[in-house]
């Protein structure tokens, strides 16, 4: 057989640079950001957000022991405004309103049950809801959540693949400690798998994306009013988490305070990400709704080294 070895080298050339193609990561692209003013003192220290399947209608929980509900207006799919639905005091498994160390909630899910479940830090605790004006059915409290920081419990909450309530501490004690991931199974708790912490940010919200991932929104504090967040993905896997992604890390300043996460996908089959700050009360910081379109993995293409003219004999 004849050799041709112009054409030998020019494919070896071109394999090489195929060798080192990857596709391109996917990415969050911010498409809204709307600052929300409505003058109830429940639309305030938003820190746990849930829509709909179609992201429109959305529960949102404070760190002052109110939950809102909202309609989230759109021209042509794109985020243009809210407004208030529906807002009060949570309630404790009395059917008093909850006071004192009761009040921080921070993440709430949908359970497969159609109840809210809640979690909340000071006291650490996840509490459903069937009527969000109605009284609260506790979950067992393990020893595990008694023994979370003070300020820095259950930030994060979200219902897994299999439909069980899954919750995440906004610390783990130290920075080369992954933050657990505890799992209620219906009866107790225990630690489904870990999440690797990046420091120097921190958990804030987390939510299954209607792709199978997990969803986690993190936050850096400078200590002078200026946040910088970030949003990795996960895949999950029975062994734990695999293929980390990080879609967004913004520069300090970019966002306000953002502890709420909810995913969903629009008509067009797009992976959308909302997300809502926590203004903390302040008259400084603003309760900001910000949306991200996903954009998929463009095809690998050949990395070109050098001269892009292949060699010759």
């Amino acid at each position: 057989m004849r050799r041709h070895p112009a054409l030998i080298a020019a494919l070896a050339w071109l394999a090489a640079g195929c060798a080192d193609a990857q596709p391109a990561p996917p990415a969050l692209v911010q498409e809204a950001a709307i600052t929300w003013r409505a003058g109830d003192r429940a639309v305030a220290s938003l820190s746990g957000l849930a829509l709909d399947p179609d992201g429109n209608r959305f529960v949102a929980v404070n760190d002052k022991g109110f939950f809102v509900t909202g309609q989230l207006e759109r021209t042509e799919g794109r985020l243009t405004g809210v407004s208030l639905l529906a807002s009060g005091p949570l309630l404790d498994p009395r059917g008093a309103s909850v006071r004192r160390y009761d009040v921080d909630a921070e993440g709430v899910t949908l359970g497969p049950d159609g109840r809210l479940h809640i979690s909340f830090e000071a006291n650490h605790r996840v509490w459903a809801y069937a009527d969000l004006a109605g009284p609260a059915d506790p979950l067992p409290i393990p020893a595990a959540f008694r023994a979370l920081q003070n300020n820095s419990g259950l930030e994060a909450l979200f219902t897994g693949p299999d439909g069980a309530i899954h919750a995440i501490p906004e610390r783990s004690g130290e920075l080369d400690r992954p933050f657990p991931v505890y799992r209620f199974d219906g009866t107790r708790w225990d630690v489904a798998f870990t999440v690797p912490r990046r420091p120097p940010h921190l958990v804030t919200g987390a939510d299954l994306g209607p792709d199978g991932r997990l969803y986690l929104l993190e936050r850096h504090w400078n200590g002078l009013l200026s946040f910088s967040s970030r949003i990795r993905s996960f895949r999950i896997n029975p062994d734990g988490l695999r293929d980390e992604l990080i879609l967004l890390e913004s520069p300090l300043g970019t966002y306000d305070n953002l502890e709420g996460i909810s995913v969903w996908r629009d008509p067009q089959g797009r992976i959308r990400v909302t997300v809502i700050s926590d203004d903390n009360n302040s008259i400084l910081q603003r309760t900001e709704i910000v949306e991200f379109r996903l954009d998929a993995p463009q095809p690998p293409r050949p990395i070109l080294r050098g001269d892009t003219t292949p060699p010759t004999q």
